[in-house]
C-alpha cells in the first residue's frame, strides 16, 4: 500500500515559522537549497540556517533577494499575508490557462494536506475543509460521527485542492470525484492509524475514516 508521507522541511531541527515557508516554498518549486541560495547570492549553510533556526531574524535586503529567488513576497515569506484573502490582485501580463495531465495532477494532491470537501446534505450541498492523505490514489481523511464531513460517508463527492500565488496572480486547481465511504475493516483502519499522516487540526475524538476513491481527477493552471 502506498502511504503518502509527511513533508520534513527540517530533519532533527525544530524550524521557525520564517524556515518553514522557506522550505515548503522551495519544494513548491522544486528548487534545491543549494539553487535557492545561489539565486539570493547567499552561502547554501545561511540558507541552512534561516530554514533551522526559529530564532533566525534576517534583515530586509536578505528577504528581498529570498522573495526574488523563491519568486513570491516578502509579505508571504514572513506571513504578513495570512489573515489577508487570496486572489484580490489584478490579472496577470498575458496569462496562460492550461489543463494538467492526470499525472501532474496526482503530484500536486500528494504534495498538499488540506483539501476542500464539497458534501451533499440534506439542506443542500457544503464545502468544509479537511486535513487529507493520499493512499493507493484515494483521498482518506479522519473525522467525527455527526459532522458535515462524516456526511460524505455513501454519497458521490467532489475533493479540491489549490496554491493561489497573488503576487504573481498565477496558480493551480486539482479536483477529484469519487465515491466516499466509511472504512470498516479494522486491519485497514489500523494501518491508516499507523501510517496516514493526516492529524485533523480541529483536534478532539475524531476516529471515524473516509475514503474517496478517485473516479475522475481534472486540473488546471494559470501561469504568466
Amino acid at each position: 500500500m502506498a502511504l503518502q508521507g509527511s513533508s520534513k522541511t527540517t530533519e532533527g531541527h525544530h524550524a521557525g515559522a520564517l524556515g518553514r515557508r522557506l522550505a515548503l516554498r522551495r519544494e513548491e518549486l522544486g528548487v534545491s537549497r543549494d539553487e535557492a541560495a545561489a539565486r539570493a547570492g547567499m552561502a547554501p549553510s545561511y540558507l541552512q540556517y534561516l530554514e533551522e533556526q526559529p530564532t533566525a531574524a534576517p534583515g530586509v535586503s536578505t528577504l528581498l533577494r529570498l522573495a526574488g529567488a523563491l519568486e513570491t513576497t516578502v509579505l508571504e515569506l514572513t506571513g504578513g499575508d495570512v489573515e489577508l484573502p487570496p486572489g484580490l490582485g489584478q490579472a496577470g501580463g498575458h496569462p496562460k490557462f492550461a489543463e494538467m495531465t492526470i499525472q501532474e495532477c496526482r503530484d500536486l494532491l500528494l504534495s498538499h494536506g488540506v483539501g476542500r470537501l464539497a458534501v451533499p446534505t440534506v439542506s443542500g450541498p457544503e464545502i468544509v475543509p479537511v486535513n487529507y492523505c493520499v493512499i493507493d490514489g484515494a483521498v482518506v481523511f479522519r473525522t467525527a460521527p455527526g459532522t458535515v464531513p462524516s456526511q460524505a460517508s455513501g454519497t458521490q463527492v467532489a475533493f479540491e485542492v489549490d496554491r493561489i500565488d497573488a503576487s504573481f496572480s498565477q496558480g493551480w486547481s486539482v479536483l477529484v470525484r469519487g465515491h466516499a465511504s466509511t472504512v470498516t475493516d479494522p486491519d485497514s483502519v489500523r494501518r491508516l492509524e499507523d501510517h496516514a499522516h493526516c492529524e485533523p487540526w480541529p483536534g478532539g475524538q475524531r476516529d471515524l475514516w473516509i475514503r474517496i476513491e478517485t473516479l475522475c481527477i481534472t486540473g488546471r493552471r494559470i501561469t504568466v
